[in-house]
């Protein structure tokens, strides 16, 4: 009998040493489980998210989800701790780790500003801006804005808005800062594209913003002179406009004056291209993220293709003006005269996302019809022409004055 009891302790024992083997089991695992796991208040709620690709399965999240977890539990200000806000910022991070500033994660608020702009009129000064090499510039003020007016020039440098830094502002957020109620002043800390060590301070007064066209005039030698503000709805209409006026004239030669053209509207630049381009050949190329390439072709409207022509082209000239010039240059071997083009060649499509959110991204690259890249690189100029201040300061114009030379020779 007293072994019968023995051996019943021994199994009850061991099924206590069991049962606590387990239950420690149970509470070493989910002490040492994955982070993210840890987080259960963050709950995905969108349910038609893609699923990842092997590249993204393979990525290790536990930090992230580590570091919020650390965030929750241990940062002293708990009433800073927004969840949703931590979500949006850790989206915009992610974004801006591409190192691209036309591709960017609009918040709710920023993306309802956004649709606003592009539906209606709104205050501004009247200049394009990108950024270029991570500083904000002016790619072109507009002519007769108040930007123009108060002395901004393309390749001008904003290193501050109403004295809030550029630096790490993303494209959308400065022009947002920049815009504003008509009659309203805003403040631009300037620094010029030769000289990065010497600032200004310019005062604008915000007004609505008319949009020009286009500008034409005859001059000496048979010369005509098209000088072409942006490509936008209008301006294939007064392009037209424009040919026909020549025409009228007498003229035979052409300059086609792209300066300070911040581009626009890509059925715009395929239509004045067309002009100068016999019908069917290559004017641009799109480069998709799979590398398909789309083709744009001529309409071949034929007037311009046996007239002899130059292009001016600046600092300014940029997207759709760049498309128009290389074309022209790899087509029809037409020069090039001035400085080098800004260099925005990417294509951005505006993806609508949960919660009233927008995601901006660049999808595809503009190629000329040889294939040269225009982002970021531009478009050397075959003849190089620089204008000095002085120059501006005495009304002269060295880069027409040299078009008009070379044009005089064809």
């Amino acid at each position: 009998m007293p072994n019968f009891f023995k051996k019943i302790s021994i199994i009850l024992v061991s099924l206590l040493i069991i049962a606590a083997s387990f239950v420690g089991g149970i509470f070493i695992g989910i002490n040492q489980k994955p982070a993210i796991e840890s987080v259960i208040n963050i709950v995905r709620k969108t349910p038609e998210i893609p699923t990842p690709s092997q590249e993204q399965a393979k990525t290790d999240f536990n930090l992230f989800w580590d570091v919020w977890s650390r965030l929750d539990e241990n940062f002293v200000d708990k009433s800073k701790i927004e969840p949703q806000k931590m979500v949006f910022g850790a989206i915009d991070g992610m974004v801006k780790s591409l190192g691209d500033p036309y591709t960017v994660f609009l918040p709710p608020e920023e993306a309802k500003r956004f649709n606003d702009d592009i539906k209606g009129e709104f205050g501004g000064i009247g200049a394009e801006i990108g950024i270029k090499k991570g500083i904000l510039t002016i790619i072109a003020p507009l002519k007769d804005s108040p930007a123009e007016k108060a002395g901004l020039k393309a390749g001008d440098k904003v290193l501050k808005i109403n004295g809030t830094s550029t630096i790490d502002l993303t494209l959308d957020k400065a022009v947002s800062f920049i815009r504003g109620e008509k009659g309203t002043e805003v403040t631009l800390t300037i620094t010029g594209d030769d000289d990065l060590g010497n600032t200004k301070e310019v005062k604008i007064k915000r007004d609505t913003i008319k949009i020009p066209v286009i500008e034409t005039k005859k001059l000496d030698g048979g010369i005509f002179y098209i000088h072409l503000f942006n490509f936008n709805e209008k301006s294939t209409v007064e392009f037209k406009k424009g040919l026909i006026e020549m025409q009228n004239s007498g003229a035979n030669k052409l300059i086609l004056d792209l300066r300070n053209n911040p581009g626009g509207y890509l059925n715009a630049a395929i239509d004045i291209a067309s002009w100068f381009i016999p019908a069917g050949e290559i004017v641009a190329k799109e480069k998709m993220a799979n590398e398909e390439e789309l083709i744009y072709r001529s309409y071949g409207y034929r007037f311009l293709e046996s007239i002899p022509a130059v292009v001016l082209i600046n600092q300014g000239a940029a997207s759709a003006s760049e498309i128009v010039a290389g074309a022209l240059r790899d087509q029809k071997n037409i020069k090039l005269i001035g400085e080098k083009s800004f260099g925005k060649g990417s294509v951005q499509e505006l993806e609508k996302l949960p919660q009233d959110a927008s995601l901006k991204i660049t999808i595809a690259k503009w190629l000329t019809p040889n294939g040269h890249s225009i982002n970021d690189a531009g478009l050397e100029p075959d003849i190089k022409v620089e204008i000095k201040k002085e120059a501006i300061d005495e009304g002269k114009d060295p880069q027409l004055d040299k078009a008009i030379e070379i044009i005089k020779g064809l």
